[in-house]
């Protein structure tokens, strides 16, 4: 295996998104060039059809498709701008809500795969790939969102991916918790390490302010996003933090603007 770079992006759950940190996200992803893009899932929000708006105004806006819209505006386009790699995409929990609505309450109509993420988001006009729950992102390293395959949430970053990998034995990149964090644990005797397990959390590209159900409050996340370095033998991922408007690469400061 070559060596290959992946920029995993976080959780944006557009249209709850925090413009300036995507649009600098995404002009890095045109400077680096990465061999790959991984989007670890939430990437829209879809309020309109969750358990949260069940028989609310909310319910009946019929707005998903001006969601969907957005996600062209301030993901699909800027990003197909600046970059013609490979982009794969998890589904997370948010983006799988008008699939689930529909199943649950409408299931004569869910064949059409309509209201499924790849259809709303225009997957074949950008050249999207939709990824499996668990996709082998490098050796040894499996990539998810995180609400499937029973892992159990905990309030430390990194600590619910590391848990992940404990139960898998893979190590595991994720993202649903909104935290950025790495936690890792080594194995071995007689003085030599024979294998390491690691959980790294992606973080986020949300604005608070704007992720109305928080109500006001500050929550536990922290925003950035990652990057894979797979070697033949070797794999390295670093988390990145944005912070103070800004941040860093490779030595390289990306501004927020």
């Amino acid at each position: 295996m070559s060596d290959t770079t992946t920029v995993v992006v976080p959780d944006a759950q557009i249209p709850y998104h925090n413009r300036k940190a995507l649009r600098a996200l995404i002009g890095f992803i045109g400077d680096f060039q990465p061999d790959n893009v991984v989007n670890i899932g939430d990437l829209a929000d879809f309020p309109q059809p969750s358990r949260w708006s069940k028989d609310s105004r909310l319910e009946f806006e019929g707005s998903i498709y001006r969601d969907a819209e957005i996600v062209a505006r301030d993901w699909s386009e800027p990003l197909r701008a600046v970059y013609d790699g490979p982009v794969g995409i998890h589904e997370g929990n948010h983006d799988e809500r008008p699939r689930v609505y529909l199943e649950k309450y409408a299931p004569a109509l869910s064949g059409t795969k309509a209201f499924h993420m790849e259809t709303l988001l225009k997957f074949d006009e950008y050249e999207f790939t939709r990824l499996p729950e668990f996709y082998r992102i490098a050796p040894g390293w499996l990539s998810t969102h995180g609400h499937r395959g029973g892992i159990r949430l905990t309030q430390v970053a990194g600590m619910t991916a590391f848990k992940a990998a404990e139960r898998f034995q893979q190590s595991v990149i994720m993202g649903h918790t909104h935290r950025l964090g790495k936690v890792s644990k080594s194995y071995g005797y007689a003085g030599e390490i024979k294998s390491t397990l690691t959980g790294v959390e992606v973080g986020n590209v949300m604005d608070m302010k704007r992720a109305n159900y928080l109500k006001g409050a500050t929550a536990n996340w922290q925003s950035g996003f990652a990057i894979v370095r797979a070697a033949k033998k070797s794999v390295q991922v670093d988390t990145i933090e944005i912070t103070g408007g800004r941040f860093q690469v490779d030595g390289v400061s990306y501004q927020v603007s």
